[in-house]
């Protein structure tokens, strides 16, 4: 194993916006960035969907959060990906904008939360998915990025 000193070892280079998309695209779990009304950043680790034609960041949230009132005082927002070996990272920067509670299974809301999960084969799934999104009063938060930066660390 190498070790690296300060200043030795790989440095960062810049990537391109497809590989900064492939990097949103393969993960999972990332960081939201969201303003408090003191002007601090507050920090929330969220599950999400990445949909690079319309570049945008989809997060299902409960009404209530910190990131739903910061949003709705503050739409500017970013998300910071990582690569699990964290070699390489890619940031998507834009407004966000919050969808509906939903309401009634089935509508608008849960039909877009439902389009985030793998789907369920079973129908009776998909219902109990639908209703549990009315239960906890889900919606979505859609971050439609105008800015996408990242590096990776260069061998």
């Amino acid at each position: 194993m190498t070790e690296y000193g300060p200043g030795q070892g790989p440095g960062p280079k810049s990537i391109g916006e497809d590989d900064l998309a492939r990097v949103l695209a393969e993960q999972t779990f990332a960081v939201l960035a969201t303003n408090r009304a003191n002007g601090h950043p507050h920090l929330s680790t969220v599950v999400y969907d990445w949909d690079p034609a319309e570049r945008v960041v989809r997060i299902s949230t409960t009404a209530g959060r910190a990131k739903v009132r910061q949003i709705s005082a503050d739409p500017r927002a970013a998300l910071h990906a990582a690569t699990p070996d964290h070699m390489a990272f890619a940031v998507a920067e834009g407004t966000a904008e919050l969808s509906e509670i939903s309401k009634e299974p089935g509508d608008a809301t849960g039909r877009e939360l439902l389009a985030m999960t793998p789907g369920f084969d079973d129908p009776d799934d998909e219902r109990l998915f639908l209703e549990q999104m009315v239960k906890d009063r889900r919606l979505v938060i859609r971050l439609r990025v105008n800015r996408l930066y990242g590096t990776v660390l260069a061998d």
